[in-house]
C-alpha cells in the first residue's frame, strides 16, 4: 500500500528506483495466490529486509512478497510514522468486526492510482514471525486496512477488485492512459 508525499529530488529518485523492483499492474504474479512458507531461515529474514527497504524507499506502508515476484505468504507493514517494520509470515484473518469503513487506498503496484475501498475496521490475525513463532494480533483502523490490503495481495486480489464498478472502471482507464506512450 502506498503513501503519498511530496519529497525532495533525492527522495524521489529513491522512490523511482524502488518501484523498478516492484511488480506493476498487469504482471500475472500479482494475480497468483502465494504459497505457505515452511522454512524459516536467513534467506527469509533477508527477503523481509529487502521488502522493508523497498517499501520505505517506495514510500509505501505495506508490501507483499508477490509484489517483488516471490509467491510466498510474507508481508511487511510500517504504518506508523516511527518507521518500525512488522513482518507477518503466513498471515490469515481469523476474526473481524462487522463494521466497515470506506477510505482511499493506493498501491505500490498500481502507480499513482487510488480508489475507495471498504475494509473491516478491526481484525484479528494469526501469523508467524520471521523465526516461525506463531502469534495472534488484534489490529484496528488504518493498520487493519494496511494488513488487509497486503493479505489480499497474497491471495491474488488487488485493491481495484474491491472498488465499486464505477471506481474500478475509472482506475483502469487511468492506468491504461498512464501506460500508453505520450504523443
Amino acid at each position: 500500500m502506498a503513501r503519498r508525499s511530496f519529497e525532495d529530488p533525492e527522495r524521489e529518485a529513491l522512490r523511482v528506483a524502488a518501484l523498478e523492483h516492484i511488480r506493476q499492474y498487469g504482471d500475472p504474479v500479482l494475480r497468483t495466490p502465494a504459497e505457505r512458507i515452511e522454512v524459516f531461515d536467513a534467506a527469509l529474514i533477508a527477503e523481509a529486509n529487502t521488502m522493508a527497504r523497498l517499501m520505505d524507499d517506495g514510500r509505501g506502508v505495506g508490501l507483499a512478497a508477490p509484489q517483488i515476484g516471490r509467491l510466498r505468504r510474507l508481508i511487511t507493514v510500517a504504518p506508523y510514522d516511527d518507521g518500525a517494520v512488522h513482518a507477518f509470515v503466513n498471515p490469515e484473518i481469523i476474526e473481524h468486526a462487522d463494521e466497515t469503513d470506506v477510505d482511499s487506498e493506493g498501491c505500490l503496484s498500481m502507480g499513482e492510482i487510488s480508489v475507495d475501498v471498504e475494509r473491516w475496521i478491526w481484525i484479528k490475525v494469526r501469523a508467524q514471525d520471521l523465526n516461525g513463532t506463531h502469534f495472534e494480533a488484534e489490529i484496528e483502523d488504518f493498520v487493519a486496512r494496511v494488513v488487509q490490503h497486503e493479505i489480499d495481495h497474497l491471495n491474488g486480489i488487488l485493491m481495484i477488485d474491491r472498488a465499486t464498478p464505477d471506481d474500478r472502471r475509472a482506475a483502469l482507464a487511468e492506468l491504461r492512459d498512464s501506460l500508453l506512450p505520450s504523443a
